[in-house]
């Protein structure tokens, strides 16, 4: 199969544990851009959480797309133009956040500019904020204050607590959105039927490629309907034990010893 199109998911794939890109693994993307293969980000994080990483793998001088909040969004990267969107019912993160309350854990959500908190601030939260490149700023009225429509929320927490809210919740929102772990401490609530797979049809039908002309690589638990749904699925060598199960391949090297690069050398 020649291979036509590389999706990555960012934390714990195309980064290193130090959330830095190694040069051999910048190099290798580099030179298959060059070599006429489009690069595309689908990520959890936030648009502004992404820029950085795509600006670092020229992914607007190539032209390719990204896609935040776990194909929430489709964004072309190099016009800004967002070509898909889909947002969670008005009613819902004010709900999420009461449930948040009760359980004692965080959540957030986004704007263009903020991550906004509805919880007092946890290590997770700032680690968000982080992530996503976005100063946070606690609303404590956040269930009146998020009038607008957003991609999605996160809760935050001790992975012990979240594992055991997680079927709870999904059961609880089944109609509505999807609950899932993106990170052990990282809860997300995104619209109904929206996954980095979910996305991905739409870019493919816009690129002109076939699912089977494409790799995605990831290590979460959200990185898994987009290794199922490509011709090749990898998983990478630090990945979460479920996302190997899945997937077509494993690197042999993490994500700190340049595990894309060994996917590009061996399969493009």
């Amino acid at each position: 199969m020649k291979y036509k199109l590389l999706v990555l998911d960012i934390d714990g794939t195309v980064t290193n544990s130090k959330k830095q890109i190694t040069e051999k693994t910048r190099n290798a993307i580099l030179e298959l851009q060059k070599s006429g293969i489009p690069v595309a980000i689908a990520s959890g994080r936030a648009p502004q959480g992404i820029y950085s990483v795509a600006k670092a793998l020229e992914l607007d001088k190539f032209g390719s797309y990204i896609m935040p909040f776990n194909g929430a969004r489709i964004i072309n990267f190099k016009t800004e133009e967002c070509i898909y969107s889909k947002t969670l019912p008005l009613h819902l993160p004010a709900r999420l956040w009461r449930d948040a309350v009760e359980n004692g854990i965080g959540i957030v959500t986004y704007d263009e500019k903020e991550v906004i908190a509805g919880t007092e601030l946890d290590k997770y939260i700032l680690l968000e904020a982080k992530i996503a490149g976005m100063p946070v700023v606690y609303h404590e009225n956040f269930n009146t204050y998020v009038d607008f429509p957003v991609n999605k929320c996160l809760m935050t927490g001790e992975p012990e607590d979240l594992e055991a809210l997680e079927p709870v919740f999904a059961q609880k929102y089944f109609h509505e959105a999807q609950i899932f772990r993106s990170e052990p401490y990282f809860l997300e609530a995104t619209p109904k039927n929206v996954d980095k797979a979910y996305c991905l049809k739409h870019l493919l039908e816009i690129l002109g490629i076939k699912r089977e002309e494409m790799i995605c690589c990831g290590d979460g638990f959200n990185d898994i309907s987009m290794i199922q749904y490509a011709g090749l699925g990898v998983a990478m060598a630090n990945a979460q034990e479920q996302v190997k199960a899945v997937a077509d391949y494993v690197t042999v090297c993490d994500n700190d010893h340049d595990g894309i690069a060994e996917v590009i050398e061996k399969f493009f």
